[in-house]
């Protein structure tokens, strides 16, 4: 059977950022990890990484979406992968210490933003563009006007 799974290329920190995603993924499974390369489960979706060296770098281009219903989600997910050097960006976005990036978006944001009065659904997207992390109470707030 075909499958796709994501290859992330490191700087020769294999070991320490598979350590850093088990922490902060409570469903992490890691099947083999090693100075080399890693085979790991997040939440169910399979990644494996190489000790590449410092020639490539992550960048925005590509991302991974996680997908959270509450904000006690979104500041766990936040808070955890943002420590030790990882970074804010806007509207949901981070880079983790390692420069992966990463997006917490709760699924109220998806619901807004789909309503058809697109009224409601603009306030939302004026009030989210305002935002580093996503604070659902402000959402809920530009929602009801």
């Amino acid at each position: 059977m075909t499958s796709i799974t994501p290859f992330l290329w490191f700087d020769n920190n294999v070991p320490e950022a598979v350590a850093f995603y088990k922490s902060v993924f409570p469903n992490a499974k890691v099947e083999t990890v090693s100075d080399f390369m890693a085979v790991f489960e997040l939440e169910g979706q399979r990644f494996n990484a190489l000790n590449g060296g410092p020639q490539y770098k992550f960048n925005e281009a590509v991302s991974f979406f996680i997908s959270v219903e509450t904000q006690a989600e979104v500041d766990y997910f936040w808070d955890r992968l943002i420590a030790d050097g990882g970074e804010e960006s806007r509207c949901g976005w981070l880079k983790d210490k390692f420069g992966l990036s990463w997006q917490v978006i709760p699924s109220a944001l998806g619901r807004y933003l789909g309503d058809s009065d697109r009224s409601k659904a603009n306030r939302v997207m004026q009030a989210m563009m305002q935002m580093r992390k996503i604070v659902i109470a402000d959402l809920d707030r530009a929602y009801a006007g």
